[in-house]
């Protein structure tokens, strides 16, 4: 580990952006200045955004800082778990197999489609009428 005073990483996911320091400490997470938890209250969010501590057995080793902006819940969660892989690397880089094997340094690039001209959505077409 190196001796610096934090780690960075920046995540993102459909449009949502991360910016994620990791300091040595008891392993709380603050976003945008509230608590992990209360900053998502949806089941399972919180745990799919902090996978990249359990996978590299440093739970309770870093503080976690984190501003996030754009996109919904599912975008911002992805943002925050790849930020925090992104500064994990920056810890160690022994970690890097750990976090690329459970998927966490690859930035997702699923986003929306845009409307095509004379559809409904994406691909939803008006219905089709015979008379």
């Amino acid at each position: 580990m190196k001796n610096a005073a934090y780690f960075q990483g920046t995540g993102r996911r459909k449009t949502s952006v991360a910016r994620v320091r990791l300091v040595p400490g008891e392993g709380t997470v603050i976003v945008n200045g509230k608590p992990l938890d209360e900053y998502f209250a949806r089941d399972g969010a919180a745990e799919r955004a902090t996978l990249g501590f359990g996978v590299t057995n440093t739970v309770r080793r870093f503080n976690a800082m984190v501003k996030v902006e754009g996109g919904g819940v599912t975008g911002q969660v992805g943002a925050i778990a790849h930020g925090i892989a992104r500064a994990l690397l920056q810890v160690d880089r022994a970690y890097g197999p750990l976090l690329r094997g459970a998927g966490l340094l690859t930035r997702d690039p699923r986003a929306k489609e845009r409307k095509k001209p004379g559809l409904k959505r994406a691909r939803k077409a008006p219905q089709f009428t015979k008379r």
